[in-house]
């Protein structure tokens, strides 16, 4: 059994191969450019139908769970955060299509999706407090805690890229393990775990993405109160 999409090469010139992991990334992308156009065309039109309630609901529930969660207006973060749990939401409910394969399921994906989590963090901070405001954090509550501060953006990036890799990876070895078992049984009540496990990982990960980003804002709006405390001699 493979492990990964990325051992199945479907085409090959040189140095330069195409495996699964591209062209299932390419399905998601296109599934998801073909959706937003499909939607945003009934929103356009005006009228309640079913995708604008659809849209609807799921802007809904994405900035209330940012809210909850960074304490901020979800404007700003709803283009990446949305995103990142549409991405992985569609790419692992796609897996109930015969022959595909979640591109989640390749580190090489989650670790790009990671580095994405880990840009974003300074950007938001930067964005919200400027490159001086944000940069004070790594020397508090003193400079010797900077390496310590590197250290752990480094450490929970590669935390993010391997939790949702070995999910979906463990995800889809224990499905083919029971379907080989019991192919009559199973595989409609897989299927549906599958679905489940999918979704639950895609919200874990975005909640975890705006976690971190709302750590680095508010470590600056926590400093930035303690600044104008001590300006007007408070304790």
């Amino acid at each position: 059994m493979e492990l990964s999409p990325d051992s199945t090469v479907l085409w090959q010139w040189g140095f330069v191969r195409l495996n699964a992991t591209i062209v299932f990334t390419w399905v998601v992308m296109a599934v998801l450019t073909l959706g937003s156009w499909l939607v945003t065309r009934s929103v356009e039109h005006g009228g309640m139908t079913r995708r604008r309630n659809l849209l609807e609901t799921l802007v809904t529930f994405l900035n209330e769970q940012i809210r909850a969660t960074s304490r901020q207006e979800p404007g700003p973060f709803l283009p990446f955060i949305g995103t990142l749990f549409l991405f992985i939401a569609v790419s692992d409910s796609l897996e109930v299509i015969p022959g595909f394969r979640p591109p989640t399921g390749s580190l090489s994906t989650t670790a790009a999706l990671a580095v994405c989590v880990f840009v974003a963090v300074p950007f938001y901070g930067v964005l919200q407090k400027g490159v001086l405001g944000y940069l004070r954090h790594y020397v508090k509550p003193s400079v010797f805690m900077a390496p310590f501060e590197i250290i752990g953006e480094f450490s929970r990036t590669l935390a993010l890229a391997v939790r949702l890799y070995g999910n979906i990876m463990s995800g889809s070895i224990i499905v083919g393990i029971l379907l080989s078992i019991a192919p009559l049984f199973f595989p409609i009540v897989m299927q549906a775990l599958g679905l489940l496990i999918g979704l639950i990982q895609a919200y874990i990960f975005s909640v975890l993405a705006m976690v971190y980003i709302a750590s680095a804002i508010s470590v600056q709006k926590r400093g930035k109160g303690e600044t104008e405390k001590e300006k007007k001699g408070g304790p």
